[in-house]
């Protein structure tokens, strides 16, 4: 396993929410719960899949708190707070601080398409504003636009705090340009569980998953047969694995995920708009391979 401080088998954690759509504590406690036990390595509320957008200040700063209170220091508790104002993502980092958070994860500036100057100011105010650890989330593919190596490898470089990125892209050259030039100190995390088996075959230190929330220990045990250079035990279950890995986005993320959870009875099929539920067909395929991997 990689000595980094944020390493390992990260998740992306849901925001399981009531009929009345608000917060359902009690089936957040169990979802902590479920990846303590599990061997989870770091739990990550009110990132993407938590459904962030539509999480007010006030919410964040009181999932976080149970997430911490349940986790009782079993588990890392790290926490999406980003946005792309940077004055309002510099408040979510202090507050997901106060809250209790090792770590934060904040995405970068979407829909403003920065300049690259203008994506390394914002996470410079947001580095400067905390002091807990602070990883990039990287993902053009909602953001529309990409940090660029450079980018990140001199953030990295300027902020000791700057301390991880969840590089989210199936850009093989940008992924090797950041672990072959990145200082000691710093983190490189795939966010596509898809590429979990190439990304740590070249040095990566493990991954923030979004299918960790529902096979946590299959994605813990990838993670760690990679880590120790069990190629084979790590095919293994990387076969095992990718079907699901797919069908996770077979609808805009967190639908598919949430969906499977309710079904393997965790959560409430329950989400916030625009979000809605899964398309019946997208239903079934999901089904079929949730039943083939002994979860319903």
């Amino acid at each position: 396993m990689s000595t980094r401080y944020l390493s390992g088998s990260a998740v992306a954690l849901v925001t399981p929410f009531n009929e009345d759509r608000t917060v359902d504590t009690e089936a957040l406690r169990k979802l902590v719960q479920f990846h303590i036990e599990a061997g989870t390595d770091i739990i990550i509320p009110c990132g993407t899949t938590g459904e962030s957008p539509t999480l007010t200040g006030q919410e964040q700063s009181e999932i976080i708190r149970t997430v911490k209170e349940e986790a009782g220091g079993k588990i890392m508790v790290a926490a999406g707070a980003g946005t792309n104002a940077t004055n309002e993502a510099v408040e979510l980092a202090v507050n997901a601080e106060k809250a209790g958070a090792a770590a934060i994860l904040s995405v970068a500036p979407y829909y403003n398409k920065p300049s690259q100057e203008g994506i390394y100011q914002h996470y410079r105010h947001i580095a400067e504003a905390v002091s807990i650890p602070v990883i990039i989330y990287n993902v053009p593919g909602r953001t529309g636009c990409n940090v660029a190596a450079s980018t990140i490898l001199k953030l990295a470089r300027n902020f000791k705090n700057i301390a991880a990125v969840k590089e989210a892209t199936e850009n093989m050259s940008q992924i090797a340009e950041l672990l072959e030039d990145r200082p000691e100190h710093f983190s490189v995390l795939t966010g596509e569980d898809s590429l979990i088996l190439p990304f740590m075959a070249m040095g990566g230190d493990g991954v923030i998953s979004v299918a960790a929330n529902q096979i946590p220990d299959r994605v813990k045990q990838l993670v760690d047969a990679l880590a120790s250079g069990d190629i084979e035990t790590a095919r293994s279950i990387n076969r095992t694995c990718r079907k699901l890995f797919r069908l996770n986005f077979i609808e805009s993320n967190p639908v598919p995920v949430k969906y499977a959870l309710a079904r393997m009875g965790m959560v409430k099929e329950i989400y916030r708009l625009p979000l809605v539920p899964l398309a019946s067909e997208n239903k079934a395929i999901l089904d079929s391979e949730l039943q083939a991997l002994g979860l319903i």
